[in-house]
Formats: C-alpha cells, sequence, structure tokens
C-alpha cells in the first residue's frame, strides 16, 4: 500500500475510533449521572416494582442506540463510498431486511418513528447482503486498497466462469463470486450475479479455499453461497431505508419467494464429453433438425406454462439427456415435462390451443394418472403429472387400446434450476436417483428401442380403467 493510502486508511480509522469513543464516554457519563440521581432518590428513582419504568428504559435504549446507530452508519457510509468511487452496479438481497419490507406494521412502526432509528437495515444478523450486477461492472483490482484504506477488510472468493465450459473446452477462467466486507464484527456480503444466454441472472457457491480464514465470517449462515442459484432479472427501485439511499427489487415478495428456491445445477460437461467419446453425437441433418424444433417446441412450452403460473420440469427422455450428455436425445422423438398434480389448471389445453399447440391426447383423470399430449412441429411434447405420496412420487400411462394402466415410481425429489438449449429450467435436485430409478443402473448406455410399457426399470402394472370411464380417461385426438 503507498504512503498516501496509508495515512487515508489511518485517518479514516482515527475518524472512527473518535467516533466511538465520543459517543462511549458520553453515554458512560449519562449512566454515571443517572446512577448518582438514582442514589439521591433511592427506589423513587425505580418503578414501584423495582426496575426502570418505561421512561428511564427509553432513555437508556435510546442512548445505546445513538451508540449503535455512529457504529452503523460509520460502516455503511463507508461501504456505500465503495460502491459509489467503483460504480458498483448493487442492490439490497438480504432476505431479513426484504421480510421486514414485506410487514405492513413494521412499516408503519417506522413512519411513526422520530428520534434516529434503524428498523431494516439492523436486523437480528450481525451481516446484510447486496447483489451485484456482473455484466454491468468490470471488475478492479483495486478494490482491496481501496477497502483498506477506508477500514474494511476484504475477502474475495473467485470461482470458474461455467458460461466458458463446454464439452470443447472444459477449462474457464475465474471470475469474482463473493465480497466479503467486514469492520470488527459486521459483515457486509456481496454476491455477484452474472446473466447466462438464458436471459437469467446466476450466482456461483461460495467455496473457501484451505488458505482462507474460515472465522472472517458466519458462512453456514449467508443468504447466498450454499450452492449456486438463478433468478429471473428483477425490476429495480431506489428507496431510502434508515436513512440510506438504497437500490431493492420493486417487487421483493417475488424475489423472496424465487430465493427460496434458487438452487442452480450445472450439466456435467466431463461426463458428456466421456459419453460421446464412447457415442459419437449424431450430426445428421435429421438430428440437427429434430434438435431445433424440440427446441422451440420447449421454449414455447416453457412461455405457455409460466404465464399459467404452472412449474415444470425436465423428465423422462428430456431429463435424461441433460443429465447423461447436456442436450437433447435426437432419437427420442418428443419432449418430456413433469408436473405436480396440485399445480393442474383446467384452462391447461386452451392456452397451449392458443399458442397453436393442439391437444394430440388425454389420458387419466385428475384424480389418477393424468398424462396430456401437444403436438407442434412435428415433435410431441408429452406432460406428465406427478402424485406425491410421501416417501415416493409417481406418475401414469395408459393404454388407449386396452384401458390398461401403468405407474412409474420415483424416490422423493425437490426441484432445482438448470439450463438446457439456452432456456433456464428445472430438473430434480436429486436428478441421479431419479434417472436411475426410471432408467435402472444402465442409464448410461443408450437404448433405442424403447417400450414405454416394459424397459422403464420403475414401471408397475397398476390395473386397468372401468369401461365405463374410458370416454372420459381416454381421448384420442
Amino acid at each position: 500500500m503507498s504512503e498516501a493510502g496509508l495515512m487515508a486508511r489511518i485517518n479514516r480509522t482515527f475518524v472512527l475510533t473518535l467516533l466511538i469513543a465520543a459517543s462511549s464516554i458520553f453515554l458512560l457519563f449519562q449512566l454515571f449521572n443517572y446512577r448518582q440521581y438514582s442514589s439521591k432518590n433511592g427506589l423513587n428513582a425505580l418503578s414501584s416494582k423495582g426496575y426502570l419504568s418505561g421512561k428511564e428504559a427509553h432513555w437508556v435504549n435510546c442512548h445505546l442506540l445513538i451508540f449503535c446507530l455512529v457504529f452503523f452508519f460509520f460502516f455503511f457510509l463507508e461501504f456505500l463510498g465503495l460502491v459509489h468511487k467503483f460504480k458498483l452496479p448493487v442492490f439490497l438481497v438480504d432476505t431479513a431486511s426484504l421480510n421486514l419490507l414485506s410487514q405492513d406494521a413494521v412499516l408503519y412502526r417506522d413512519s411513526q418513528l422520530k428520534e434516529p432509528h434503524c428498523s431494516f437495515l439492523c436486523t437480528h444478523r450481525d451481516f446484510t447482503t447486496f447483489a451485484l450486477l456482473g455484466n454491468l461492472w468490470k471488475y478492479d483490482a483495486g478494490l482491496l486498497d481501496a477497502a483498506a484504506e477506508r477500514g474494511l477488510e476484504l475477502l474475495e472468493i473467485h470461482g470458474k466462469d461455467p458460461r466458458l465450459i463446454s464439452m470443447d473446452d472444459l477449462t474457464a477462467k475465474e471470475i469474482p463470486l463473493h465480497f466479503l466486507f467486514r469492520f470488527n464484527s459486521r459483515l457486509v456480503h456481496v454476491v455477484v450475479l452474472y446473466e447466462r444466454s438464458g436471459k437469467y441472472l446466476w450466482h456461483g457457491p461460495l467455496r473457501l479455499r484451505s488458505s482462507m480464514d474460515r472465522t472472517f465470517a458466519p458462512f453456514g449462515k449467508l443468504d447466498f453461497g450454499r450452492h449456486a442459484g438463478a433468478y429471473d432479472r428483477p425490476e429495480l427501485i431506489l428507496t431510502t431505508l434508515d436513512g440510506l439511499d438504497v437500490r431493492i427489487p420493486k417487487n421483493y415478495s417475488r424475489f423472496l419467494h424465487e430465493h427460496s428456491s434458487s438452487r442452480f445445477l450445472e450439466c456435467h460437461c466431463r461426463e458428456a464429453k466421456a459419453f460421446y467419446q464412447l457415442y459419437p453425437e449424431d450430426t445428421s441433418t435429421e438430428a440437427m433438425d429434430f434438435r431445433m424444433r424440440a427446441k422451440s417446441l420447449l421454449h414455447l412450452a416453457s412461455k405457455v406454462l409460466s404465464v399459467l403460473g404452472v412449474p415444470f420440469w425436465l423428465s423422462s427422455g428430456t431429463c435424461l439427456g441433460w443429465y447423461r450428455q447436456c442436450n437433447i436425445i435426437p432419437y427420442s422423438k418428443d419432449v418430456d415435462l413433469g408436473v405436480w398434480i396440485k399445480d393442474y389448471r383446467h384452462d391447461i389445453t386452451q392456452a397451449f390451443q392458443k399458442a397453436g399447440l393442439p391437444l394430440k391426447h388425454k389420458f387419466g383423470k385428475v384424480e389418477d394418472s393424468l398424462e396430456l399430449s401437444y403436438l407442434g412441429n412435428d415433435v410431441k411434447l408429452d406432460i406428465f403429472f406427478f402424485y406425491d405420496e410421501g416417501d415416493i412420487a409417481w406418475n401414469g400411462g395408459t393404454q388407449a387400446k386396452s384401458g390398461k394402466k401403468f405407474k412409474y415410481v420415483f424416490p422423493r425429489f425437490s426441484l432445482c434450476w438448470t439450463e438446457l438449449m439456452e432456456l433456464k429450467v428445472r430438473v430434480p435436485c436429486e436428478t441421479g436417483d431419479y434417472v436411475m430409478a426410471n432408467y435402472g443402473p444402465n442409464w448410461n448406455v443408450p437404448v433405442k428401442t424403447w417400450d414405454w410399457k416394459t424397459s422403464p426399470f420403475n414401471v408397475q402394472e397398476n390395473g386397468v380403467w372401468p369401461v365405463r370411464e374410458w370416454d372420459d380417461v381416454i381421448q384420442v385426438y
């Protein structure tokens, strides 16, 4: 660090120390006076129950709050000074702070306070989280020295850029993923969000190298970093919180909802490359044409279901293609999606038909084994509805000519985000278990001849539909 930088850091540290010392002396002086007052007046200085009255407790709390606010505002002003100097496009994503904004009672109480206060940024935690839009900022190595000059410790977490990793090139340069600014016990965590090809925002996991200080922050409690995450790009607004101008997501309730299910999985490029070395990729005109039509269908289906508010995930052969080879399997001839039956809407078929995808068949009913199939660009879109039964989940199948029912059983799973064909989509987080259940231990070996009634590893016969119900549960168009 230069001599000028060292002097600047010393000056800032001196100012902070002076402010804290002055506040402490003032607080101690006031407490001393109060104690003298109490000694002269005995129990009269206390309430009838022998403890501080409401006014007296309020007096003490105000002075303690003033002391805390001096420290807090100095720390945040230093951080926001860095933000301004380096033009960091940051916005507040702290879940505790955003949750407070959604509580009308907190907003009303804050509007009634006249004395200095800290309602939103001073949460019960000793860290606050901001996000930085990585695509709008160029990394500057001078950030470390600038933070030190302001009396802030800085820990940078870097990782490989997944946007540059492919089966052709498994290497990638490292990019900044997380910044942690610390002053004494207070921490600001800045998570860097990058735009991916699917037009969504992504952040990487927070992984400490062996040489890093594991006591620098309460890493296990941080809102972001346990896993990679994916978000839609939020609209931002500038607002004032606790006297400071900060940007926040305009629809912070939606952002909080996204955060609760934001975990992101990368496809396994290294394993996919090994797969293609054993089974060379089909690059024929027919295969390439099918992939393009399947991509178009997948994007359209995603748009329709998103407008309806129906979450879905890649299932069956489409899920296998993503997991095994980071692509769509060209000989599968369809696109397979899964939807929880609780998310079924009666206007799904109307929405798909309006989008130019006519219904090909409908099997089953909402209460049992529902399956819908649509057609677009000569590619079939199968939507399998899943039924949750505790430790297992299952979807059904129906043979049109016989009325026989089949059941495909999976271990319980949760949902994560991923990217396929430049689209942010969901897959089962426990993808390996999901694929293994459906395709068995030899899932990594291509099988071009497939019978949906006998080939799946998890298929079970599930009775026969009564003939009187066939008109309702077996509809082919």
